[in-house]
């Protein structure tokens, strides 16, 4: 298989989504989208040892629908100033989204979460 979502990915791994195995690169990025699933999601979390709340969710919708619509990752300013609005200043900021998807944030983790692919210039 082609690593196509990260061009230093050095092996395929695989998450198991009721009984059918979904390939991503080693670091958890889906390789083809069109395999994403919210049970992709629950076991990409699982991996991670992430238990998916709703504001994880949230979260995950939000990478997800911005990316359907635009092509690219929603910026992190453009996230913080949505949950501002949805959850409140308390909540909705840079560290509490940091503390959802500690391992990256919400740029890596959540869009490793989410199915969205690693962006160029990441590393």
């Amino acid at each position: 298989m082609t690593m196509n979502t990260n061009p230093t990915a050095i092996r395929v791994e695989y998450v198991t989504v009721e009984g059918k195995e979904i390939a991503t690169d080693q670091e958890g990025y889906i390789q083809d989208l069109d395999q994403w699933s919210e049970g992709f999601a629950v076991a990409q979390a699982r991996k991670e040892g992430l238990e998916l709340t709703q504001e994880h969710w949230d979260v995950i919708w939000l990478l997800r629908n911005h990316y359907e619509e635009h092509g690219v990752q929603i910026e992190v300013r453009k996230m913080i100033k949505h949950f501002a609005k949805v959850w409140g200043k308390e909540r909705g900021n840079n560290r509490n989204l940091h503390d959802l998807f500690p391992k990256g944030g919400p740029q890596k983790q959540g869009n490793r979460v989410a199915g969205i692919r690693k962006t160029k210039g990441e590393h």
